[in-house]
């Protein structure tokens, strides 16, 4: 009853909700189930590790990590399919011009991304992007809370898998140009937005981080890879069984709509 009345009170903005120094939140299930939700991303900067002090405290206590994926041990992506429309047919003449300016700057062979399907294209670009701003797979928040828990001998779930995730791919409509067209019509955004989320790590102090997130997905495609996903995740963490658990997701899950805590405090 007493959790009940204070997510009651937090929703209606008669108290606040806690604030820690780094993109989080505490949601409370019944039954004796506590999540401490954590903002990821999936690379960070060197200045980025440690974690915060208080947040492996969290994970010490903890029944188990919960991550999307352990990327650890994610294998290099194949089976991808053959590409079924060329590149010139996927894009706009403005697309493919941007398309080309990025291959010169980043120093991609344009020719061979145009037998990649449209989603592996999206996925390098948005890995060199991040690259370029520094950021590395081995300071992911991710991938420092996996280390972390193994560490300490705690058990790791996953709510989706490696497997999974490329599945989720290899289904996008047309072969994920949905996702390629936003990469390069939200190209400046995305490196702005992971500017932000590296503040919120680097900077140790609560931010207004709902307010921080433009949509950079179409409506169709944020329902697929956000919205379903959500839905799924929270159906995975309501059969948890009593305990208390931190659970790391990508900080764009956390906000906007039908974002995973407002499903779960329904």
């Amino acid at each position: 009853m007493r959790n009940l009345l204070r997510r009651a009170a937090i929703m209606l903005g008669l108290i606040a909700p806690a604030a820690y120094a780094w993109p989080g939140m505490d949601v409370n299930l019944p039954d004796r189930r506590q999540l401490h939700l954590v903002g990821s991303i999936h690379m960070g900067t060197r200045d980025m590790a440690p974690l915060p002090a208080s947040l492996l405290s969290r994970l010490q206590q903890a029944t188990a990590l919960i991550v999307e994926a352990d990327i650890t041990a994610t294998p290099p992506l194949t089976d991808t399919g053959p590409v079924t429309v060329p590149l010139s047919e996927r894009l706009s003449p403005l697309q493919h011009e941007i398309l080309g300016g990025l291959c010169a700057e980043y120093g991609l062979d344009e020719a061979a991304l145009a037998l990649l399907p449209a989603w592996h294209i999206a996925l390098m670009l948005q890995a060199r992007q991040a690259e370029r701003l520094g950021l590395r797979t081995a300071y992911g928040i991710d991938y420092q809370l996996i280390q972390a828990a193994r560490d300490m001998n705690k058990p790791v779930i996953e709510l989706e898998g490696p497997q999974e995730q490329l599945e989720l791919l290899l289904q996008l409509p047309d072969q994920g140009n949905a996702l390629l067209q936003d990469t390069l019509r939200h190209w400046h955004t995305n490196a702005r937005l992971l500017q932000t989320m590296i503040g919120w790590w680097l900077n140790s102090k609560p931010v207004n981080m709902a307010k921080a997130f433009p949509s950079t997905f179409s409506g169709e495609l944020y329902q697929y890879l956000m919205t379903e996903r959500n839905q799924r995740w929270k159906t995975l963490l309501e059969d948890l069984p009593a305990g208390g658990y931190v659970v790391a997701v990508g900080a764009l899950h956390l906000y906007g709509e039908q974002n995973l805590p407002s499903l779960l405090q329904k």
